[in-house]
């Protein structure tokens, strides 16, 4: 299928080239909108508990937004502060203008001090001199951060002489998406220039370094056209754009290279261009389509929780991945066969060596493979395949001991700057106020909601550890004692609503343990009850991520296994794929939990939080996963090919291995540094999940291609010899008729 591609490709060029161009500037045009269609949430579960609450919330009681704190700051008691009290009295008519009630988006209650006097723990600070007015914003991940934005422009900074901040949830989604955006344009900045001045070395040519570059552009600018059409359909994160920048500019480059490079091997044993389009296409571009399908299905097993964050990067990854396989596999001939020898162009390493008179390089294709340094190192580790094998994985699973005590959590103003105005007002708050205000949690209970059940289960509930008031519609209650009036309000329609105040942080242990022991208390009976809040949401969030995590292991290593069978025709090449990359990658995440989890090296610039942000470390292995058989591909393919044309003996193998190893050990390493330059762009980012994001892609991309596919599977495939191409006779029979192998 690929030859024929080929074929129609190399016989109209120019037709081809133009309906690309004419694709790409109408996915261009379509696609610039794509960032403002999307959202900068999903990381909660919309099935779990906290997400029903939620939605009960807003349904019933128009409640449920995205919190919102304003913060006064006075002298003295701020409470008694005729200027503050004047403050208090002009936010509270703007929060009154901007309600639901008035056609708004601010929702009731509007806590203070002075309306709701028992939550003075976590409303008023320990020295009175500051205190937060607490409501919320209606909108949703799509509108909440924009409304909460307009809200604390309209308020300001300053009234009556009285200092004013404003923080929240609400405003911290809208400050991730704003500088994700900044992040991407830098991420840019630093990785398209730096990757093409190394283009320019690895392919020692200016014209054939933009290759790469048009390709990566071409499948960038597909994928969001892609993505603007997905948000039609279903809610897309705006995290998303980073991944397709950078898979859709490693990926041009990993394909691009390995065609290029197989190109001129075809051209240098003498083919002429068409032919030697054809035989690279069907012999690199095969490498490159069963990369392609296994990268994209490690990547569409995303899809598989229930996140639309994490979902997200199942539209933009599959979509860039097929994409940037199709631009490389029909774009790219297409240029070869229009450019010809003009893909030599501006050869700069040609014109180095003139200018110092040194002799020509000697073209690769034109060196004996046993001359090269690549063939030399491979056949150094099959000398020494048992102490490889041995001190490698060793040191690998040293690396990865801190994922052990790998914990997961929720996202929260931290992973911000420092400097960011929602981070430094919320670190006042915990250093200020007794209680944390974000910390509460709501209680729904739905059935019978009597005035006796429900008193007593706010009573029992009051009585967990580290809660504070419990308020309910029939009274306020602390250590099982009514202490005030309730909240009239917070009962409609046969549901009723508790305010439970908190002194732990929601995101910590502590908060987990806390939501835990409030679902455990008995609840009135014929009633149901469910939590929300930062603490509960984050406990569901994590609960469906470890739930959901096993399916997606076994998809992918199910489906990775088959589809290196269907390539190898062996069933011990892809148990020993999937073995090594789990070593590789478990180092990675070892040093991310070391690095960002722990705080060692200073969290890189970032504020350590004691977990990782839930999402990301499976967004990391899926991503990483996929990155991986991509070189394992790459590797195993010319392997293989030199093991069809040998006698299939021991040491054919081994000879097969080592040139496996020295044909394609300078294209991987290639790419392998040009995507790490990729990844480190998105490492620059100031928002701490991504930036982990973006070394631990780095890391892992670069231990791969040179741990692994340089020491470790040389060595393994050494000592499992023969036995590396064997399969039963009844898999060898179905892998002939339907396995993927050289015509």
């Amino acid at each position: 299928m690929l030859s024929r591609v080929a074929e129609r490709v190399v016989a109209a060029p120019r037709i081809v080239l133009a309906i690309a161009v004419v694709i790409v500037a109408l996915s261009g045009v379509y696609g610039l909108g794509a960032a403002q269609k999307m959202l900068s949430g999903g990381f909660d579960d919309p099935s779990a508990e906290s997400s029903h609450a939620t939605e009960v919330l807003d349904e019933t009681f128009d409640r449920g937004g995205m919190q919102f704190v304003v913060k006064l700051d006075g002298d003295a008691d701020i409470t008694t502060n005729a200027d503050a009290i004047a403050a208090r009295d002009e936010i509270l008519a703007i929060l009154d203008e901007k309600s639901v009630a008035h056609g708004g988006y601010v929702q009731q209650p509007v806590l203070t001090v002075w309306n709701t006097p028992n939550l003075a723990g976590e409303l008023l600070s320990t020295d009175k001199t500051s205190t937060q007015i607490v409501t919320s914003v209606g909108g949703g991940d799509e509108h909440a951060p924009g409304n909460a934005e307009e809200l604390a422009d309209v308020i300001g900074a300053q009234r009556h002489g009285v200092d004013i901040s404003t923080g929240g949830m609400a405003l911290v989604y809208g400050q991730i998406s704003e500088q994700t955006s900044k992040d991407l344009a830098v991420a840019e900045s630093i990785a398209i220039p730096i990757s093409f001045l190394l283009l320019i070395v690895v392919f020692g040519g200016v014209v054939a370094a933009l290759l790469p570059v048009l390709i990566g552009g071409v499948a960038i600018v597909g994928t969001l056209a892609l993505l603007r059409l997905m948000t039609s359909v279903v809610d897309v994160s705006i995290f998303a754009l980073n991944l397709t920048t950078a898979m859709g500019l490693a990926l041009a480059i990993d394909y691009t290279l390995l065609i290029v490079t197989r190109y001129r091997e075809e051209v240098g044993r003498g083919l002429d261009r068409r032919a030697a389009i054809v035989r690279t296409v069907d012999t690199a571009g095969r490498t490159v389509a069963f990369s392609a399908v296994t990268v994209a299905l490690a990547l569409a097993a995303l899809a598989i929780f229930p996140m639309y964050f994490l979902r997200s990067f199942a539209y933009a990854g599959v979509g860039v991945v097929v994409v940037a396989a199709i631009a490389a596999l029909v774009v790219t001939p297409a240029l070869l066969m229009v450019l010809g020898d003009r893909v030599e162009a501006l050869n700069v390493r040609r014109s180095f060596h003139r200018l110092f008179r040194l002799p020509d390089p000697v073209d690769a294709a034109a060196t004996p493979i046993e001359r090269t340094g690549w063939y030399r190192l491979a056949s150094a580790v099959l000398r020494r395949a048992v102490p490889v094998a041995v001190i490698v994985p060793a040191l690998l699973l040293v690396l990865g001991a801190p994922f052990v005590n790998l914990k997961f959590g929720f996202t929260d103003e931290r992973v911000l700057p420092k400097d960011a105005a929602v981070h430094e007002m919320a670190d006042e708050l915990r250093t200020d106020f007794a209680q944390n205000s974000g910390g509460g949690v709501i209680a729904v209970v739905e059935g019978d909601v009597s005035q006796t059940g429900v008193q007593h289960y706010a009573a029992e509930v009051s009585k967990v550890d580290a809660v504070g008031a419990v308020t309910t519609p029939f009274g306020a209650f602390v250590h099982g004692n009514p202490v005030g009036p309730g909240d009239p309000s917070s009962v409609r329609d046969g549901v009723a609503l508790l305010s439970i105040s908190s002194e732990v942080d929601p995101m910590s242990d502590a908060g987990t343990d806390q939501i835990e022991k409030l679902r455990a208390v008995v609840t009135p009976t014929e009633s149901t009850v469910s939590y929300t809040g930062l603490a509960a949401i984050s406990a569901d969030a994590v609960d469906s991520m470890f739930a959901h995590l096993p399916w997606v292991l076994i998809v992918i290593a199910v489906a990775t296994y088959i589809l290196l069978f269907l390539f190898t025709g062996s069933v011990l090449l892809p148990l020993k794929a999937l073995v090594v990359n789990v070593l590789s990658l478990s180092a990675t995440f070892g040093a991310m939990v070391w690095i960002f989890q722990d705080g060692h090296l200073g969290a890189l610039g970032t504020t350590p939080l004691g977990y990782l942000v839930a999402t990301m470390p499976v967004l990391m292995f899926c991503i990483a996963f996929g990155l991986s058989m991509d070189y394992e591909v790459f590797l195993l393919g010319r392997i293989r090919e030199e093991w069809l044309a040998s006698d299939r003996s021991k040491s054919a193998n081994d000879h097969a291995v080592a040139v496996g190893l020295a044909r394609t050990g300078r294209v991987v390493t290639a790419a392998a540094l040009l995507m790490a330059i990729v990844f480190a762009g998105i490492a620059a980012s100031e928002v701490s999940f991504m930036r982990m994001f973006g070394v631990g892609l780095t890391l892992a991309v670069l231990m791969d291609a040179t741990v692994i596919r340089m020491f470790l599977v040389p060595a393994f495939m050494r000592l499992m010899g023969e036995w590396n191409w064997w399969a039963p006779a009844p898999l060898r029979r179905l892998h002939d008729r339907i396995g993927l192998r050289e015509e």
